[in-house]
């Protein structure tokens, strides 16, 4: 059925674009711990990702962390005409993570980081869901070296590279099928600034650029049972650029509170376009070959964090955050049944000696439920309407850091 055409191309497409920009801000157990608000008041090796303008003011010694995230994703449970009704695999992904800050440098400092800032794998085995997506996983790695300026006392500004690589894969079987996979390496910046009017306030900017992931590859379309296309594939999606804007207060060096603002500049995806090394598709064009509008928007997130300092080595830390979605419901899909969340964490770290220190953070991802009406959506199935809920995401971070 053409239908069924229609969806495996939408959904199969747009995985891949869920992945792309699917953000994992949470890349330390500070930042785990604490919901991701932790941009100006950073205490460790993971400054050099968060805000390497905070390394001017760490003292003048090495700092190191590793460890890993464990991303536990429930299936995604949907409710439309039926036989359209089903569920998502069960996901488990591991991400390590690490940071490392130098000792200063007169007054340059340097760091780097290894991060997995996004990336998801999602699975369907059944039909008609395994037309949509039977198989799609991306990674996105990042290795971003950074240096900071102390401009003076109570003023820094920092900045690093971000070199990315990604690879994918997107599968699809039905009455047309994918089999694609592809591999890219790009490059983007961050740049970052802290002011300190007081010595217990401290006011922060960071700015993370944009950087379009262009994966290429090789691709396998089929019509049934026979082979239409084997040759190269190619197709952009963003990673997109995030401006942060963060203040933090502390009382007596025991207690401190912070709020972040977070604008993700989602609007840069406007539309999906595969190519084929120009080569055509005939009857497959309709399926694989036209550009798919997406029109996301861009998103406001805002966090706060709390981090308490305790008598007995133990520093508790606890999150709460509001997450927009930038998926509007004319381009939603079975592939990316995004919705607003609400996100709540919390971890500990304790101070083993005064060199070595080791925590865990625990992070819930809570998506609200989300309802398409009728004729608004141009995917055949959801055009009669229908309802997503349950999925979100259980984030669990065991890690391990030294200073000396």
């Amino acid at each position: 059925m053409k239908m069924v055409k229609g969806l495996a191309l939408s959904a199969a497409a747009s995985s891949l674009v869920l992945a792309g920009g699917y953000k994992i801000p949470e890349q330390s157990i500070n930042s785990m711990a604490l919901g991701a608000a932790y941009v100006a008041h950073t205490m460790g090796a993971d400054s050099a990702y968060y805000n390497p303008a905070n390394m001017s003011f760490m003292e003048d010694k090495s700092y190191l962390e590793g460890g890993v995230t464990l991303a536990h994703l429930p299936s995604n449970t949907y409710s439309l005409v039926e036989p359209y009704s089903g569920e998502s695999e069960v996901e488990d992904l591991p991400i390590p993570y690490l940071h490392y800050v130098g000792k200063p440098m007169g007054d340059f400092r340097w760091g780097v980081s290894l991060t997995v800032p996004g990336g998801l794998t999602k699975r369907w085995k059944e039909q008609p869901q395994k037309s949509f997506a039977e198989e799609f996983t991306l990674k996105v790695i990042e290795l971003n070296p950074s240096l900071s300026y102390k401009v003076a006392d109570n003023f820094s500004i920092g900045g690093g590279l971000r070199v990315i690589y990604s690879e994918g894969v997107v599968k699809s079987s039905g009455e047309v099928s994918r089999d694609m996979e592809g591999d890219t390496v790009e490059f983007g910046y961050n740049l970052a600034m802290s002011y300190k009017p007081t010595s217990d306030v401290t006011l922060a900017a960071t700015y993370r650029s944009n950087v379009d992931l262009e994966e290429e590859g090789s691709a396998k379309l089929y019509s049934g049972d026979t082979l239409a296309y084997d040759g190269p594939a190619s197709v952009a999606v963003p990673l997109p650029a995030a401006l942060n804007l963060a203040i933090s207060k502390s009382w007596e060096e025991r207690f401190t509170l912070e709020f972040v603002y977070e604008r993700t500049f989602w609007s840069e995806y406007e539309n999906l376009d595969f190519e084929y090394g120009g080569a055509d598709l005939g009857g497959l064009t309709p399926y694989f070959d036209r550009p798919i509008p997406k029109n996301w928007k861009d998103t406001d997130t805002f966090r706060l964090g709390a981090t308490v300092k305790m008598d007995n080595k133990i520093t508790a830390m606890f999150g709460f955050a509001i997450d927009e979605t930038p998926v509007p419901l004319e381009t939603l899909g079975f592939e990316l049944p995004d919705s607003d969340a609400k996100i709540f964490s919390m971890g500990f770290r304790y101070q083993q000696s005064e060199q070595l220190s080791w925590g865990a953070s625990f992070l819930y991802d809570s998506k609200e439920s989300i309802s398409v009406p009728a004729g608004i959506n141009d995917n055949p199935v959801l055009a009669y309407g229908g309802s997503f809920h349950e999925g979100g995401a259980f984030l669990t971070t065991v890690g391990i850091a030294y200073e000396y």
